[in-house]
């Protein structure tokens, strides 16, 4: 039996998402190495590269060269371009989510990758968590659902958040960070999105209404500065079996990401797209940037 590769890895960031998921997720991976890291500041590259006991890279493309994916924990609009460059340097992709936030530059990051025939895969944290991935493949095959109901509701950019200080959050808000976990929810359980509408509530709150391609409709509220006791995720279908909804969060950020690590090797090696890929990311994308323009009067 033909042993699988171990795929290199270098990370991309140096603040808390990569330190805390990214580093730890693929130092403990069975079919990963990570091999280095870079950021855009010498100083927290350093500081993280001896926390973890790898090397740092002086620059982007000395990366490159070193490693045969690339994983990004970066603002999507740093992400984008990066990804673009990494893919048409031949390495795969793990990419956070969102992908991007525009569309234009989403496409781009898809066409690269099916240009240069790399593996890409999203992480879209509760589509790699064992409970919630078993629910989803649960609802599917039950089928026959006439609609869902999606609550992403964080405290997130509250203080005392790790991610309070985010600039790309406090600019984007709930839909950008948050929406994208729902839709992987609810587009996994009732198809891609045809048609979307879009309301703003208090703060950052965005309430999406939606079409699905089965015909099915959902909704979905998100925010990034719930308070603190109303603060919850959930996800409800429902239809002719009767009610599905999916259960608690049951495991850590980073088990959850070192499943989307063995996704991307195996989507690698078999040349099979994984659900969660740049694909899917760009219509995620579409998805979103269709609310945002309702929500500001452009779309």
């Amino acid at each position: 039996m033909t042993a699988r590769r171990v795929m290199r890895f270098g990370v991309i960031g140096t603040g808390y998402w990569a330190a805390q998921t990214y580093c730890p997720a693929l130092l403990g991976a069975a079919d990963a190495r990570l091999e280095c890291v870079w950021g855009r500041d010498p100083v927290r590259t350093d500081a993280l590269a001896r926390r973890v006991g790898v090397d740092a890279c002086r620059s982007y493309d000395e990366m490159l060269e070193r490693v045969n994916a690339v994983a990004f924990a970066v603002p999507p609009d740093v992400q984008a371009p990066l990804a673009v460059r990494a893919a048409a340097a031949g390495r795969h992709l793990l990419l956070e989510k969102p992908v991007a936030t525009s569309t234009a530059l989403a496409r781009q990051v898809e066409q690269q990758v099916d240009s240069s025939a790399v593996a890409s895969v999203v992480f879209l944290t509760n589509r790699f968590r064992p409970e919630r991935q078993a629910w989803l493949a649960d609802a599917v095959k039950r089928g026959g659902w006439q609609g869902g109901e999606a609550r992403w509701l964080a405290s997130a950019l509250l203080p005392g958040s790790p991610y309070a200080e985010s600039t790309w959050r406090q600019q984007r808000g709930g839909l950008w960070d948050v929406g994208p976990h729902a839709l992987s929810m609810l587009c996994g359980a009732l198809g891609p999105v045809t048609d979307v509408s879009a309301t703003a509530g208090r703060n950052d709150l965005t309430w999406l209404l939606l079409r699905h391609e089965s015909g099915a409709t959902s909704s979905a509220a998100l925010s990034l500065r719930t308070p603190e006791p109303a603060a919850h995720t959930s996800v409800t279908l429902w239809g002719a079996t009767g009610l599905s909804a999916m259960p608690p969060e049951p495991s850590p950020a980073v088990d959850a990401l070192r499943h989307a690590v063995g996704a991307l090797v195996q989507a690698a090696e078999t040349g099979t797209p994984h659900p969660c890929d740049a694909a899917f990311g760009r219509h995620v994308t579409e998805v979103l940037a269709s609310a945002d323009a309702i929500v500001a009067g452009t779309g």
